[in-house]
Parts: C-alpha cells; structure tokens; sequence
C-alpha cells in the first residue's frame, strides 16, 4: 500500500464525537492534505453547526513525546487543548484550554495534550501543521503518531462549542467527571 495524502472526514464518522450525534450535517466535515516529510500537512474545515455543535476536527492525542504546531492561514475559530491526569482515565482533565484564533495566529501543541480545532466563523478555517505523517503504513485520515481512542470513548473532548446568540459558548460533556484546571479563553459555558 503506497502512502495516500488525502483524506476526508465524514458525517458519520464524526458522529463518534459529536455533542449530539443525530443531527443532520454536511457530508464531509473536513478535508486533510498530509505532506509526509517533505511538506506541511493542510487541514480545511467547513463553515456551520451540527445541532448547535461548530464543525470541528475529530480531536487526538498524541502517542509518544510529540509536539506540534498549527499555522491559521484563514478563517477563524477556537483550538481546544486538554491533557488527561491519567491516559487511562480519559473522563478526568488535568487542563483544559480554549484558545481563540484567526488568519495570522500559531499554536503550539505540548506533547501530552490532546487537541482539535474548530470553525466559528462563516468561511472555510484552514490551517497547515508539521505533524509527521509519513510512509505506507501511515493513514492521511487516521495517523499512526496519534490516539483518538480515547477521544472516541469520551464522545468528544470536555466541552463542545456551539453557536448560542449568534456567538461561540461552551457545553460541558456529561461524561467527564472532572476538570481541575481550565481557562476558557473568555467564553462562558451555558446549557
């Protein structure tokens, strides 16, 4: 199997992390170009709300001591960081952070911590990362390097961000049972 560098990421696959899984989305939320070694990997989010929910990435943790950064060349949104007390116990969050980005801004992702982007603004948010996405056993859609298992068994990270009064708002997810650290980057969280 040779190395594919293109991968989309369905409706029903993110229902697997979405706040409310049955609602009616687009057919593909997201768009994935990896550029192996070589090149930067670039990411393209679409625009809108899955019952409420902003589209966003599927979100993962990274396996190993591996860091990373986001470039936002376009649109706006908010990056979610979390790392767990225990990887084992995916329900407790050590940290939590919402950070607001637009076109211009970078992330740094630690290693440890989990994350995944979304899209709060009406245009396409697209982003270029240096994730190490190589080779034929590496996947454009599900990479090696990183863990969404846990993100799956949680449905999702800590919080969910949905459009309340025409503005991004947090709603925590029922399944975590604690939070011991957040900064929620000016957002307020609501029911």
């Amino acid at each position: 199997m040779s190395f594919e560098p293109y991968a989309a990421r369905t409706q029903e696959k993110m229902r697997e992390v979405l706040m409310t899984p049955d609602a009616q989305g687009p057919a593909i939320h997201y768009y994935m170009v990896r550029g192996g070694s070589k090149k930067r990997n670039i990411t393209i989010l679409e625009p809108g709300t899955v019952g409420g929910e902003y589209i966003k990435t599927y979100g993962h943790y990274h396996i190993g001591n591996l860091d990373e950064t986001y470039w936002f060349l376009s649109g706006e949104g908010i990056v979610l960081q979390q790392k767990l007390i225990d990887p084992t116990q995916p329900e407790v969050v050590e940290e939590f952070k919402a950070i607001r980005v637009n076109a211009g801004d970078s992330v740094y992702m630690p290693p440890g911590y989990g994350h995944l982007m979304v899209n709060t603004g009406p245009t396409w948010l697209v982003m270029e990362d240096d994730s190490p996405v190589d080779g034929a056993d590496d996947s454009a859609s599900m990479p090696g390097h990183a863990d969404y298992e846990g993100v799956k068994k949680m449905h999702g990270f800590a919080y969910y961000v949905v459009e309340r009064d025409g503005a991004p708002a947090l709603v925590a997810n029922p399944l975590y049972t604690e939070v011991r650290n957040a900064d929620l980057g000016g957002l307020t969280i609501t029911a």
